[in-house]
């Protein structure tokens, strides 16, 4: 927890060009139920058409315990190794998981775009601090505040579905981090990188069997 609270100071929070991005990746891991065995994956895709251009998955052990908050220390190794194997290095990366929206302002979105000092988001699927401010229309999407804090955004992709939590990661700011993943949005809830990415890795999971 005291590594947290010193790295988040080396987190940086700004604009994004998300005109000129031309790759945009998704990042996910998935885990065998019982035992260390993890399967990381990346996928790369064009901003423009959302076509894949590059996909990496890699098979690991992973030493680190399964613990709420301090899951980056758990999934952002194994994720260094698929990153370290891509062709194709992206603009800018999406995680299924917070940045900002942590209790310590440190999730593995964060930690992630430091190790590879990259435009990171998160984007997760569930809340994990803050409340969502109903009470504050802004579209598509409501700010998410802890105490006085905004730290992400609470994203309606699709009528009728519940929303996607986005939050900065690394190099890019809140405004910036909602358009990047509002473009990735086709049919899903899920925007594609990130599901492409879920997809990858449960489809390598389960050829291991």
């Amino acid at each position: 927890m005291d590594m947290q609270i010193r790295l988040r100071e080396q987190v940086r929070e700004e604009p994004l060009d998300v005109d000129s991005i031309h790759l945009v990746a998704g990042t996910d891991i998935s885990f065998e139920r019982f035992g260390s065995r993890a399967w990381a994956g990346i996928v790369v895709l064009r901003m423009e058409d959302m076509e894949i251009v590059d996909e990496v998955v890699v098979r690991t052990s992973v030493g680190f315990p399964y613990v709420p908050g301090l899951l980056s220390f758990r999934e952002s190794p194994p994720l260094l190794e698929a990153w370290e194997q891509l062709r194709s290095k992206p603009d800018v990366v999406l995680c299924d998981a917070h940045g900002r929206a942590h209790p310590r302002r440190f999730g593995m979105a964060c930690h992630f775009g430091l190790l590879v000092d990259t435009p990171t988001i998160g984007c997760a699927k569930s809340l994990l601090c803050g409340e969502v401010e109903t009470m504050s229309p802004t579209g598509d999407w409501l700010p998410i505040y802890d105490g006085k804090d905004l730290i992400g955004a609470a994203l309606y992709t699709q009528p009728h579905a519940r929303p996607v939590y986005v939050s900065v990661g690394h190099r890019v700011d809140l405004p910036s981090a909602i358009e990047v993943v509002r473009r990735c949005v086709r049919n899903y809830r899920i925007p594609e990188p990130l599901r492409l990415a879920h997809e990858l890795v449960t489809r390598a999971r389960k050829q291991a069997v």
